[in-house]
């Protein structure tokens, strides 16, 4: 039986693309656990867009993302956005697991545009986009949902 595939945010795997320069990697047994049931497909939308690693920390407020110094980076996280959902079209992937807050992938809830660590109702960029072509999102804390 041929394994689904699973679009997942590649900081969530262990790739230093948060803009740190870090990583989110989830524990190895969570990750053993998608694995069998999964063919993984890792995306960092800010990277994909352009963006380099480490960055400047950025936030969404509305339809804009500005990073901490001000500079619009809406064009580039709206370029992951897109490579994102050409993944998840070409690879027939249903399902997004994606880092919860981001101003790319946060699904539910987000970071204010204030740099306070102020959450308020809203989705990132690429989980917005996933979300309008039909992907299911599922932020990390909701792992339970995918095994």
């Amino acid at each position: 039986m041929k394994r689904r595939r699973l679009l997942i945010s590649a900081c969530l795997i262990g790739a230093n693309c948060k803009y740190s320069g870090g990583s989110n990697r989830l524990p190895e047994d969570v990750l053993r656990a998608l694995r069998e049931r999964y063919s993984l497909l890792p995306v960092c939308p800010e990277t994909a867009g352009g963006l380099g690693v480490p960055r400047t920390p950025s936030e969404r407020r509305g339809e804009r993302v500005v990073s901490r110094t001000g500079a619009d980076v809406t064009a580039a996280y709206r370029a992951g956005a897109q490579v994102a959902c050409r993944l998840c079209e070409r690879f027939q992937c249903q399902s997004a697991l994606l880092k919860e807050r981001s101003p790319s992938c946060g699904c539910g809830s987000i970071y204010d545009g204030s740099f306070t660590g102020t959450l308020i109702a809203g989705n990132g960029i690429a989980a917005e986009a996933l979300l309008a072509s039909g992907v299911a999102v599922i932020g990390e804390s909701e792992i339970e949902k995918l095994l």
